[in-house]
């Protein structure tokens, strides 16, 4: 009976997709390190999803003011690379053991205000090894959080890994802009659309770059009047779940900020966060 229950309920979920315009999702990578472009983007009247690097100097000040405006945050959360780039502070190594990599994404979790959900930081080398995505999911179930595989190497088993704990997860489809030209991110928006018009929906990944911030700014509002709609993860998610809700109240337990107090967001615009002790 349950069976047949879950495969009514996956038939309902695809008639109602079918009844949607096609959808995209776009998160906005490396959020952090740019102020003007990450204010840009922040007052984007569209439901951006943006993933914030930690400990990264304007993290806690754009995060905070990107929630007031309505924008879905995320971790954006370092992991090892094949080609052994610095991932900076918060990043997951080979060589971290359990512990270590449990406590370092933790405490990468509590610094960034108003997490939702979680996504990889280049991890080439670390998305592909499957006891470090076992503890990184393992950890990540506690908490009322997604994650996106943002897929930088097809090998990646963390969207699989995720799929097994339960943890609500998409997979990017479309990266908008690893090269930065006007006509690169037109052709890749374009794609991110055709895969939309295809499945019904699709995840494009961009950048806090000029020419892609340039290039949304322009060209989002447009997407009424082709009958293409834009929505956060989560939205894009429960689209493609019947819009059932992620958690249940109470389900998971909830992240404990540690970042710090007094933000500033401007002459108009600060805020006051009450700091908590960290927990190990």
């Amino acid at each position: 009976m349950a069976v047949a229950s879950l495969a009514a309920a996956s038939a309902t979920a695809q008639e109602n997709l079918r009844e949607l315009p096609p959808t995209i999702a776009i998160i906005i990578d490396d959020m952090g390190h740019n102020l003007q472009e990450g204010r840009r983007l922040v007052n984007m009247d569209q439901p951006l999803t943006l993933a914030f690097l930690p400990y990264r100097r304007f993290t806690e000040q754009l995060a905070t003011l990107a929630h007031r405006k309505n924008k879905e945050i995320m971790l954006h959360a370092p992991m090892a690379n094949t080609q052994n780039f610095s991932l900076g502070a918060g990043g997951l190594t080979p060589d971290m053991d359990e512990h270590t990599l449990s406590q370092t994404l933790r405490r990468s979790l509590q610094s960034i205000p108003f997490v939702s959900g979680v996504n990889n930081h280049m991890g080439s080398l670390l998305t592909q090894q499957l006891q470090a995505m076992d503890w990184v999911m393992k950890e990540l179930d506690k908490y009322p959080v997604y994650f996106v595989d943002s897929r930088t190497i097809a090998s990646s088993v963390a969207g699989d890994v995720a799929t097994a704990y339960q943890i609500p997860n998409v997979t990017r489809d479309v990266f908008l802009d690893h090269e930065q030209t006007e006509e690169f991110v037109d052709r890749q928006f374009k794609l991110l659309i055709k895969r939309a018009k295809e499945n019904g929906s699709a995840v494009g990944i961009g950048h806090p770059h000029k020419v892609t911030v340039d290039y949304l700014e322009k060209h989002l509002p447009m997407l009424d009047e082709q009958g293409i709609a834009i929505a956060t993860v989560s939205g894009l998610w429960a689209m493609r779940n019947g819009n059932r809700t992620m958690f249940a109240e109470g389900e998971k337990q909830a992240i404990r900020p540690a970042y710090a107090a007094g933000i500033k967001l401007g002459s108009d615009e600060s805020v006051h966060q009450t700091p908590k002790k960290d927990v190990n």
